[in-house]
């Protein structure tokens, strides 16, 4: 893995924000996040603007999975399945051959990607100012798509092999279109696969859950984005076993590191390994949630000066935990007020400045 040296040091965003109009979002995220801009997710504009849809246009386009209500199912027990998934695997085929048209056919909906398309007419900043440092985007994970979606049988479509091949290739395929569309900006692309679902792992619950199998599957994904030129990042927003991502070829683990920073302190020497390849620790110390009110910029610096030192003493390198970091909110500002997300992405920029000395 190559070091993402430009990552170091930077501030940005998880996703997704409370506005109803791409541009408040996108107003907001140029001027805290300048030199690591993302494209908002906008939830607020609908259910096809959410987290799961603009993952499965492809999917529903070509019929293989009903949308329609919920639970969303595959249509694995129909009789046409067969030639349905023929047509899938032949289209997955073209498009990983460079044929631009199949590769454009599991592309964000132009209806349901207004944060995207928009941040996509805009330049990231005025002709006269310094290019952004990278460009940020953002997909959801195949185990988080994996457990929400099922089988016509009704039960999680990440349990049944050929379904969860089909959510992780329709990931792959999606992420690359994605990384081209923003390589016109000439920037660096960094794409966080966002994996909350992870929780699941090692619950009683989810018990036949295989560590193997979510591996694999983020696996593919990450080589997806790193085959188009593009860095991968996996963020997730509760305490998970962070030795499956650590294992991974990512540049970047995002956590959160507010409410869930102890989780990590069981990982230290898988932790240790991971920044030693070069990989950036991305802490999500703003927190989304109601308690951002009586939050400021001199208490996170606090805390995250206390958490490396906690580190420190479980043996991880404290060299490497002050240079290779990155700061963004604990998760996606979605369920917030406007104001409230005003105020995390304000508190993320000026954190940033702290640890900068600046």
């Amino acid at each position: 893995m190559c070091r993402p040296d430009f990552l170091y040091g930077t501030a940005t965003g998880i996703g997704s924000l409370p506005h109803t109009g791409a541009e408040a979002a996108l107003r907001l995220i140029f001027t805290h996040f300048p030199d690591a801009p993302h494209w908002p997710q906008l939830p607020a504009c609908g259910r096809e603007e959410g987290f799961v849809h603009q993952s499965l246009y492809a999917l529903e386009k070509m019929e293989l999975l009903q949308t329609k209500g919920s639970p969303l199912f595959f249509c694995d027990l129909e009789d046409d399945w067969p030639a349905k998934l023929e047509r899938f695997y032949n289209l997955c085929l073209q498009a990983a051959s460079g044929v631009e048209e199949a590769l454009r056919f599991f592309a964000f909906p132009k209806g349901g990607a207004d944060g995207f398309y928009s941040f996509l007419e805009k330049q990231p900043l005025p002709v006269d100012s310094a290019p952004p440092r990278y460009i940020k985007g953002q997909i959801s994970g195949p185990l988080s798509l994996g457990l929400q979606l099922t089988g016509g049988d009704h039960t999680a479509a990440f349990y049944h092999p050929e379904l969860r091949e089909i959510i992780t290739r329709n990931l792959c395929l999606l992420a690359r279109w994605q990384v081209r569309a923003l390589k016109r900006f000439s920037c660096p692309v960094l794409i966080f696969i966002d994996e909350p679902a992870l929780l699941s792992y090692g619950q009683s619950t989810y018990v036949s859950l295989s560590r193997e199998h979510i591996q694999d599957s983020l696996r593919e994904v990450i080589h997806a984005i790193a085959a188009e030129g593009a860095y991968a990042g996996v963020h997730c927003c509760s305490g998970v076993d962070w030795s499956i991502l650590f294992e991974l070829p990512l540049h970047v683990v995002n956590f959160d590191a507010y409410s869930y920073f102890p989780s990590l302190l069981v990982y230290s020497e898988e932790l240790q390994a991971f920044l030693q390849r070069g990989g950036c620790l991305g802490w999500g110390l703003v927190p989304t949630a109601p308690g951002i009110e009586t939050e400021d910029s001199e208490r996170l610096q606090q805390i995250f000066v206390r958490d490396i030192e906690r580190l420190c003493k479980k043996r991880v390198a404290g060299e490497l935990l002050r240079e290779q970091y990155m700061l963004t909110p604990s998760c996606g500002a979605a369920a917030l007020t406007v104001s409230q997300a005003e105020k995390v992405y304000r508190l993320t920029a000026e954190l940033r400045q702290r640890l900068a000395g600046k």
